[in-house]
């Protein structure tokens, strides 16, 4: 009987709902210097000591709402947003509280499209009235 074996990488999927796990128990820390060595400890006491698993970090990630060109932070003023999703597209999340400006905007689209033989695409204008949600 002859059995092959290799090594093979999970599911990108389930790679990424452990970078996920982790990233939101991310712990801050800090260096300090005990005797020769320098080593991490979380900034806040209250916090579990890491381990070799765990992911930490230095500094803390700047505001992503407000606009902050010294970090490269465009922030969200005026970002156009999704009224019914709970989700990061959602007004709600992305807009951070500040609420949001709502406005009917007619758009125009292409519709009815024929493909005639050969080798083009036609189609009509069509018109339709729809809200568009922008941060303030």
């Amino acid at each position: 009987e002859v059995k092959t074996c290799w090594k093979a990488m999970p599911p990108f999927r389930k790679v990424g709902n452990v970078l996920k796990e982790k990233f939101d128990g991310a712990t801050e820390v800090e260096q300090r210097k005990v005797g020769s060595t320098k080593v991490l400890v979380p900034k806040n006491s209250q916090f579990k000591p890491h381990t070799d698993e765990d992911l930490v970090y230095l500094d803390s990630s700047p505001d992503f709402c407000d606009h902050d060109l010294k970090n490269g932070v465009l922030g969200t003023s005026g970002r156009h947003c999704n009224k019914t999703s709970k989700a990061i597209d959602g007004c709600e999340l992305m807009c951070c509280g500040r609420g949001f400006h709502t406005e009917e905007v007619e758009v125009v689209e292409r519709c009815s499209c024929k493909f005639h033989w050969c080798c083009f695409v036609k189609c009509k204008q069509c018109h339709r009235v729809v809200e568009m949600h922008t941060c303030r």
